[in-house]
């Protein structure tokens, strides 16, 4: 096709505001599937993590036709924890729909995507999505979004956007939100309008940049990008340009563009079309793939620095190794670089240690999902506790500091307050909304939102909703308390019985039931004080003439606590790390016996 009958757009928006429910709207009414066709909800929504926890993760791309016109579309995630996603995805496309959500307008992460979106020079469609939804306040909305152009520095022509008012939900679309079509033909027909046509050479020397990763089993790696300059074709030689430097030859296999959901096998691709290639062998993201005779590389693909780390390591409980396939160091280092090849914001180093790797992340977020994919493929490993990334500048100490927006109701104002100065948060805003909720704005150490999620929800009923985005580097804010409560560790290793458990409960709250196989070390609780507390819960009740060993049946225990891995990487300790398996995982001290943690303590006091 010629790059006049092309459009490459990304869909932007904060978390939640309806991507992936309105690019289903749009294929849907492509007519790209069979009228008798089982077509499943959030339908880019591929990986099982995506679905589960109803957020996009990975960039994905497809097509459609629109009068004729290829509407090549990539769905972004968005939470800034995976920012690098949108990040790489604005070289590849000319255009973006942000989503604004019509009852809680612009949010924290609106914000950083519409930057990215901006700092490219792209211009934007507005689609005010939702805009059935209850308390839906679509003017001021528009006049939020405006203002936030304004403050991004947006010129002229990008603040003079189009909108679309539209319900990804029902497929309907509109100019006024008062006035809707049952069909997206106005979001279409704006698209073909107003966003431009792929600027490139037709007829140049070849010219791509590996925007995005894919894996297939059987045909090896999938380069996928923006055809920046002439024309691909299979079994071509090119030369491949790693942002590393140097040149080597590489030979094209086959290459596909994209048609609905699927790729489609062509001989050859022109400038201006997302495609994607295969046979190249090892390319890495932001590598340049051009002719041999003209090789030019593009601007390396810059994102930003990470800000918090943690370190994964082999299993050294005395449980390792009996559900894992993959618990080697090898192994881990492997996965862990193999990631770093496809998520360019992730950060993986090796340490004094051969069994220990320093791995970096944009957020709490971004690495939990990394360890939970780990987990699902068959890995096994522990991880210790995130810590922020510090910096140092003309001999201070600085430390990320990140916007954070809760929503709550006014009855838990209080306790928002309370707990968000404890953490050395600095309000910046409040306002009181519609539906009677108050949304309040702060600036925060990083540090001070490691375990603050629990409670806040704990606080609130948990009915706080919360929304982070990284801020800046500032002076370092001191010591910050975020842990309220001790832990309760087993005693010794066994199998956690009622009786003791029953006993352990009056504590704290448990993490575990009867029945659960411990090991001396392992956190099996959360201690009602504020330090650690070593319990046994191994013990059981002696039998004589009368007791009878069914006795145990009459105690009542309270419901354990089902923490996440993301609940366990927020209550996790300094002095602890979190064990992985494919079957579970479990809190645990860094040293397990107890005379070993007693020499410590006593070091620490005596460094102190």
């Amino acid at each position: 096709m010629k790059p006049e009958q092309i459009r490459n757009i990304a869909i932007i928006a904060h978390v939640d505001h309806g991507k992936t429910t309105l690019v289903d709207a749009m294929l849907k009414q492509s007519h790209i599937f069979r009228e008798n066709q089982q077509i499943e909800e959030r339908i880019l929504d591929s990986n099982d993590l995506e679905r589960e926890r109803g957020i996009t993760i990975l960039s994905k791309n497809t097509a459609i036709y629109y009068k004729g016109i290829k509407i090549n579309i990539v769905d972004t995630p968005g939470h800034a924890d995976f920012g690098g996603e949108v990040e790489r995805v604005m070289n590849m496309v000319d255009g973006v729909l942000l989503l604004v959500d019509a009852v809680e307008g612009p949010m924290p992460q609106t914000k950083f995507v519409l930057r990215k979106a901006l700092e490219r020079g792209h211009k934007t469609v507005v689609v005010v999505n939702k805009i059935d939804r209850k308390y839906a306040q679509p003017d001021k909305v528009v006049n939020d979004t405006f203002d936030l152009f304004v403050d991004l520095g947006a010129t002229d022509e990008q603040c003079n956007f189009p909108i679309i008012y539209a319900s990804g939900l029902t497929g309907s679309s509109g100019f006024s939100p008062d006035e809707l079509t049952p069909t997206m033909e106005p979001l279409f027909d704006t698209i073909l309008d107003y966003l431009p046509s792929p600027q490139v050479k037709q007829n140049g020397p070849t010219q791509m940049q590996a925007t995005l990763l894919s894996h297939d089993e059987y045909q090896g790696q999938i380069v996928i990008g923006r055809l920046n300059r002439g024309s691909i074709r299979r079994n071509q030689t090119l030369a491949l340009l790693p942002q590393s430097g140097g040149q080597r030859t590489v030979k094209v296999g086959k290459v596909f563009t994209h048609n609905g959901l699927l790729r489609q096998e062509v001989e050859e691709a022109n400038a201006g079309d997302i495609i994607a290639i295969i046979g190249l062998g090892k390319v890495g993201i932001g590598d340049t793939i051009a002719d041999p005779e003209h090789p030019e590389p593009l601007a390396p693909i810059k994102v930003e620095e990470p800000t918090l780390r943690m370190m994964i390591g082999v299993n050294t409980s005395p449980f390792a190794g009996q559900d894992g396939q993959f618990f080697t160091s090898r192994k881990i280092r492997e996965r862990l670089i193999r990631e770093t090849e496809k998520d360019v914001a992730l950060r993986v180093e090796d340490t004094d240690s051969a069994d220990h790797f320093l791995v970096s992340g944009r957020g709490e977020l971004h690495l939990s999902i990394l360890i939970e994919n780990m987990r699902r493929e068959g890995y096994e490993f522990q991880v210790s506790k995130p810590e922020v990334i510090l910096k140092e500048e003309n001999g201070k100490k600085l430390e990320p500091y990140e916007l954070v927006e809760i929503e709550v109701n006014s009855e838990h104002q209080g306790s928002v307050v309370e707990l968000l100065g404890k953490r050395k948060g600095f309000l910046q805003d409040m306002k009181v909304l519609e539906n009677g909720n108050i949304r309040f704005t702060y600036k925060i150490p990083s540090r001070g939102l490691l375990g603050f999620r629990l409670q806040l929800l704990t606080a609130t009923r948990g009915e706080a909703v919360m929304n982070t985005m990284f801020y800046d580097y500032e002076p370092f804010a001191g010591p910050i308390e975020t842990h309220e409560h001790g832990s309760l560790i087993a005693w010794e290793s066994g199998t956690a019985t009622t009786y003791a458990l029953h006993t352990a409960q009056e504590r704290g709250q448990l993490y575990i039931s009867p029945g659960t196989k411990v090991y001396e070390g392992m956190v099996v609780g959360e201690h009602i004080r504020d330090n650690d507390l070593e319990v046994n819960i191994c013990k059981k009740k002696h039998l004589t003439s009368i007791r009878r060993a069914t006795a145990e049946e009459a105690l009542r225990l309270d419901t354990p606590r089902q923490l996440s891995i993301d609940d366990a990487l927020e209550i996790m300790k300094d002095d602890e790390l979190l064990e992985i398996t494919p079957k579970t995982f479990r809190l645990r001290k860094k040293y397990l016996s107890r005379s070993e943690r007693n020499k410590r303590k006593k070091f620490a006091i005596t460094d102190g």
